[in-house]
């Protein structure tokens, strides 16, 4: 860790600083939602990995997706449940960096991951004919490592940007976990390297990839006006409009926390933000993108009519 930070041991959460019976009741409505976000993207995991008519690219990325969210809210929430169930809110110097690389790998990893899957959906409407060779196995399994690489390598330059800061304190991390703006508020050196690294990054994981998304979007939507079937184009709008809402919320909450310049004012704010990544979009892209998919209810159905014959 190096000789500036080695006698730093341990960091403090804050965390909401609620009255015990409230926080008390914040860990079990926490707990509920982070078990059903587990079941539901676990549940569509084995779903995709049993049923062969889900062997396709959109179930492919849909399980990098869902692989993602899992690990995603189990780098942060389990603390964050720790921590609203009892007063001793410390954290190790070594595992908040930890957190703090496994939480940006991820996050960048998720960007990058929705940015393939709104191209893989432009091909599919906008070039049904050429989806086939365009979306061949070779180039998804591309697009999937080169997202992970991206998410990784993004996560590691800034980890060890952080591991050569010397923190003096006060050590109070005034979020729910090891979040990087965060930490960088406790060290006593300047972080303006940090702050360019964090900025660059959130151009390239966020802006980017959102204003691709946007032109894929656009370029579906003007497909499907040319459909004839209003009941066709009614279930189209439905379905990009329910992505669009998830890529907003996501994309949108991300830009507000890491590109919008910092205030005292805005901490409490960005705690319940943080919520959002932490907690609900693990939750909602499975119901968004899987479970309101018909081939993946009937999967569903599938198994279970498997197990009741048993």
């Amino acid at each position: 860790m190096g000789s500036n930070q080695s006698w730093v041991t341990e960091f403090i959460l804050v965390g909401f600083q609620l009255p015990a019976d409230t926080e008390l009741f914040l860990f079990w409505v926490f707990s509920l939602l982070y078990i059903f976000s587990l079941l539901t993207n676990g549940m569509i995991l084995g779903l995709i990995c049993l049923d062969i008519k889900l062997h396709s690219p959109m179930y492919f990325f849909l399980s990098h997706l869902s692989v993602i969210d899992i690990s995603y809210a189990s780098n942060n929430v389990p603390k964050m449940l720790a921590n609203l169930a009892n007063q001793k809110r410390t954290i190790s110097f070594g595992p908040c960096v930890i957190q703090v690389f496994l939480y940006l790998t991820f996050a960048a990893t998720e960007c990058l991951i929705l940015v393939v899957m709104s191209y893989d959906r432009y091909v599919a409407i906008c070039h049904p004919l050429r989806y086939t060779v365009i979306m061949n196995w070779r180039v998804c399994t591309v697009l999937a490592i080169a997202s992970w690489a991206c998410g990784f390598i993004l996560a590691i330059v800034h980890a060890i940007l952080l591991l050569r800061l010397p923190f003096c304190g006060p050590l109070k991390v005034n979020h729910l976990f090891c979040e990087i703006l965060s930490v960088l508020k406790l060290a006593c050196a300047d972080t303006w390297i940090n702050q360019v690294v964090i900025l660059a990054a959130s151009v390239f994981v966020l802006v980017g990839p959102l204003f691709f998304m946007l032109v894929s979007y656009m370029r579906i939507i003007c497909t499907i006006l040319k459909i004839r079937s209003r009941e066709g184009r009614r279930k189209a709008f439905s379905t990009c409009s329910s992505h669009l809402c998830v890529v907003g919320l996501f994309f949108g909450i991300a830009m507000v926390v890491y590109m919008v310049p910092d205030s005292k004012q805005r901490e409490e704010q960005e705690k319940m933000l943080s919520l959002f990544h932490s907690l609900f979009n693990p939750m909602l892209n499975p119901l968004i993108y899987s479970l309101r998919n018909a081939q993946v209810k009937d999967a569903f159905y599938k198994a279970l009519q498997r197990k009741r014959a048993r």
